[in-house]
């Protein structure tokens, strides 16, 4: 395979000054004399690293953070959405909820998200992230389990705040490990892997709640569920704890020489080093007035807003077709196999082509622009075409990875990423706040107003979607034409003492990064605003 072809930029004196701009012109002066400084500090040379070797160390990287992402993000979603098994198996009633009162038990989880979503993001990029993931999965599993103990109303929303806060951490975290090690053209597939723990998470309490549901003691099935999930979620902070490293520097699972080689294929190819950052207040400032900043923001929120009712009120309206509660626990789980199919398969496919990321987002809304209007039609058609539209509603779920997906590959410097991660939870919160408000009790068991919001919601998914593609396009053939070089969507921007290089698949990046000799100033914290030859993926 031919190695990429070296470009040399022109030097732009009007760009913000950084000591990676000072150098583009140096570049070949500077691959004779300089020699990458290793993230870890170590200073070994990665030359020897051969591609067969290359491609084991990252089957090794795959193997010990990908199973773990997974896992958590599975307990995420099943500890979140046991409450909607729970409804049908005696929970409404055992605990007096009337009126509107089970949609803000629903709701009140992402009150509790929403006051820690910002916090968790300044502590993930500060703290051992490892060790914080791990604390506060025991924390919400105690949370989980102690919602077994409730009663009333009042304790319902005061376990179901206090889970919020307690999850909050699990995305964010879970972004930042994924941008850690990965590539941007490995990101979305990645991405796309652990985010599928979530249709997985809704088999496994579909199946654990229909058995469960067969429990006929003195302590009611609901509590059972609460019960053994809150001890299983406890037990996977102690995996975490003991095997997720850190950082790539901690890596134990790996050589000193592989660490290195890790972390400068990420200097490379990905959104640059995060280990020993600090935050920077004007990072912040450049994430909230950057345009693409604000749509992908509303993109999330009407995302958002059809997941928080259909997640929690899927077997209340499943059981309204005229299914057993048993029956609607078994209905979800091929609602979720089509979820996991579209969230991997889109990612997968987000990974392989730089420019299909928006266009995905809205290909996977639109049947449930279809679905819900079937739904909202079920008066004058068969039960059997509104179970049809409720399946049709399941590939919406694929449109958040996608977009953590696209920020995480899109966006350079530590404190801006992680404030942007912020606002996109912050617009999470918000989505599934309102999203169950919208399923009037007064209309159960149509529930129209609700359908008809989805179907809008999704509609301006697509339109909004359609202008974040346009304006990505239009940003990156601005930054050509100022910098004069066509730049790489597949790579950090200029690095090297100025070489602008592009990747297209394993074997490349491991011959990029034996041959690119970095500089200490490849490792610094900048932004994509301020690094030469980055390119937006679309």
């Amino acid at each position: 395979m031919a190695l990429p072809r070296e470009q040399v930029p022109l030097l732009q004196p009007d760009r913000p000054e950084s000591s990676r701009d000072q150098n583009h012109l140096n570049m070949a002066a500077a691959e004779d004399d300089q020699v990458g400084t290793a993230p870890n500090g170590a200073g070994v040379a990665v030359g020897g690293i051969g591609p067969d070797e290359a491609r084991r160390i990252l089957r090794r990287i795959d193997w010990r953070i990908m199973p773990l992402l997974f896992l958590t993000y599975c307990f995420n979603f099943m500890d979140k959405t046991i409450l909607s098994s729970a409804s049908v198996f005696g929970l409404r009633q055992d605990t007096h909820l009337q009126g509107s009162n089970y949609s803000w038990v629903s709701s009140i989880f992402y009150f509790g998200y929403f006051l820690w979503a910002y916090p968790t993001t300044l502590l993930v990029a500060r703290l051992p992230v490892a060790k914080y993931l791990a604390v506060n999965t025991f924390l919400w599993g105690v949370v989980v389990a102690l919602t077994a103990a409730c009663s009333n109303y009042g304790g319902l929303l005061t376990v179901r705040f206090f889970l919020g806060v307690a999850e909050a951490t699990v995305s964010p975290t879970l972004m930042f490990i994924t941008s850690t090690w990965y590539t941007r053209d490995e990101i979305p597939t990645r991405t796309g892997i652990w985010f599928a723990g979530n249709s997985v998470g809704g088999i496994v309490s579909s199946l654990l709640a229909y058995g469960i549901g067969h429990i006929t003691n003195s302590l009611s099935p609901w509590r059972w569920m609460f019960i053994i999930l809150g001890v299983a979620t406890f037990l996977m902070g102690f995996a975490l704890l003991f095997t997720l490293p850190d950082t790539i520097s901690k890596a134990k699972f790996l050589t000193p020489e592989e660490r290195q080689w890790a972390g400068d294929r990420v200097v490379v190819a990905g959104t640059g080093r995060t280990e020993n950052t600090t935050w920077k207040w004007e990072q912040m400032l450049e994430c909230l007035q950057d345009p693409k900043t604000w749509l992908i923001w509303s993109i999330a929120l009407l995302c958002q807003i059809p997941n928080g009712g259909t997640q929690n009120f899927a077997n209340l309206v499943i059981t309204s077709f005229g299914f057993t509660s048993l029956q609607s626990t078994l209905i979800n789980i091929p609602y979720s196999v089509i979820s996991i199919i579209a969230i991997a398969g889109s990612g997968w496919i987000a990974g392989r082509f730089r420019s299909m990321n928006c266009i995905l987002i809205g290909l996977v809304v639109i049947p449930p622009v279809v679905g819900s209007a079937l739904i909202g039609s079920r008066s004058s058609i068969p039960h059997g075409v509104s179970l049809f539209g409720y399946f049709l509603i399941s590939t919406g779920p694929a449109g958040l990875p996608l977009l953590l997906s696209l920020v995480q590959s899109n966006y350079r410097g530590v404190t801006k990423k992680m404030t942007m991660t912020a606002m996109l939870f912050i617009a999470y919160c918000t989505g599934n706040i309102v999203g169950p408000q919208l399923f009037i009790a007064a209309e159960e068991p149509n529930y129209s107003t609700a359908f008809r919001a989805i179907m809008i919601c999704y509609a301006l998914v697509v339109c909004l979607v359609a202008i974040l593609r346009v304006y990505l396009q239009l940003l990156n053939k601005k930054r050509q034409r100022v910098e004069g070089i066509e730049g790489s969507a597949g790579t950090s921007g200029a690095v090297g003492g100025g070489k602008v290089v592009d990747v297209a698949d394993r074997r490349n990046i491991n011959e990029v990064v034996n041959e690119v000799q970095l500089r200490p100033e490849d490792y610094e914290d900048v932004t994509d605003w301020k690094t030469f030859g980055f390119r937006y993926r679309l």
